[in-house]
């Protein structure tokens, strides 16, 4: 298969990315999950606006910082004003949006902003949130690889298998695929190496990848979906930290098992090796997800 998208939905005037699209998807349908489960608990309305506020800040603020602290800090250390902001200064100004999002550091920072959510809105423990949060966020995680694979980013390794996929933005670069084509258009040229037998050569370049965005996001519905039942078909939300523990297990893992067939990120793996980034840095919530399915227990009268 032949993997070249176009960047998004063009409405004329504005370009509607699939990236973005599917962060708004994840946070709309999180946002409806979460309503459903307020109602079953009647929780007040305007307390859902304040947590739905809260992730999203705590989501990209995170996902941003744990990129460029666990991936690319030897870059960003002497690129300090391009951590929060979206352009480039150096030769010239040129905006380039925020590349390079990390979902452990946004578990981090949803984990910090629960504490607080729990503490100043809701007034309950923090673990009944997040044994809550944690099944939109499972939800939002199956969007956020599915915009990840539009991007032709995050992709696997080289496979001769049926399921590999000729990622042809993730191959050339838009300058690379300009000057091999001679065609100016950045969108023209990707779609002549996709499409044109003239560039038949250009395409035979490109090597046939896992898709393991795809990978992640369909294991990830079955995260979700086992969260959702746990929550709405038993008793598991009368323990606090027992849905939160299942969801660090299952979702971790997956990111675990795929890193195997995923092309290295970079970050901490060279200095430590044997593992990727991403496996080392979803050792630790595996193993607070085994512990909080030992310690889990029904909370008392006073604590409801």
């Amino acid at each position: 298969m032949i993997w070249n998208p176009s960047e998004g939905i063009n409405i004329g005037f504005f370009t509607i990315r699939y990236y973005s699209l599917m962060f708004v998807v994840a946070f709309a349908l999180g946002w409806y999950i979460m309503k459903r489960i307020y109602d079953k608990e009647n929780i007040p309305i305007d307390k859902l606006d304040t947590l739905f506020i809260w992730t999203v800040v705590a989501t990209l603020l995170g996902a941003r910082l744990g990129h460029v602290f666990f991936y690319d800090w030897e870059y960003f250390r002497n690129h300090l004003s391009e951590i929060l902001l979206p352009f480039k200064f150096e030769n010239g100004f040129e905006f380039t949006g925020f590349r390079g999002l990390a979902s452990h550091g946004a578990a981090i920072a949803i984990i910090i902003a629960m504490y607080f959510y729990s503490k100043k809105v809701i007034h309950r423990p923090m673990l009944w949130v997040l044994d809550r949060v944690v099944i939109p966020v499972s939800c939002g995680a199956i969007f956020v690889r599915i915009g990840n694979f539009f991007n032709s980013e995050i992709v696997g390794k080289v496979t001769d298998s049926a399921f590999g996929i000729k990622f042809i933005r993730d191959y050339y670069t838009p300058n690379a695929a300009v000057n091999a084509t001679k065609i100016s258009d950045v969108n023209e040229a990707y779609k002549a190496i996709a499409t044109n037998p003239q560039y038949a050569a250009l395409l035979e370049k490109v090597p046939a990848k896992h898709p393991a965005q795809l990978y992640e996001a369909i294991l990830y519905v079955f995260v979700f979906l086992t969260l959702f039942f746990l929550y709405w078909r038993t008793n598991a939300k009368q323990k606090h930290g027992l849905i939160f523990g299942y969801f660090l297990i299952l979702l971790w893992s997956v990111r675990f098992v795929v890193e195997y067939v995923k092309e290295s990120q970079g970050g901490i793996e060279d200095t430590f090796g044997l593992l990727t980034t991403g496996q080392w840095l979803s050792i630790p919530f595996i193993l607070i997800g085994v512990y909080y399915l030992f310690v889990a227990e029904r909370p008392v009268e006073d604590d409801i």
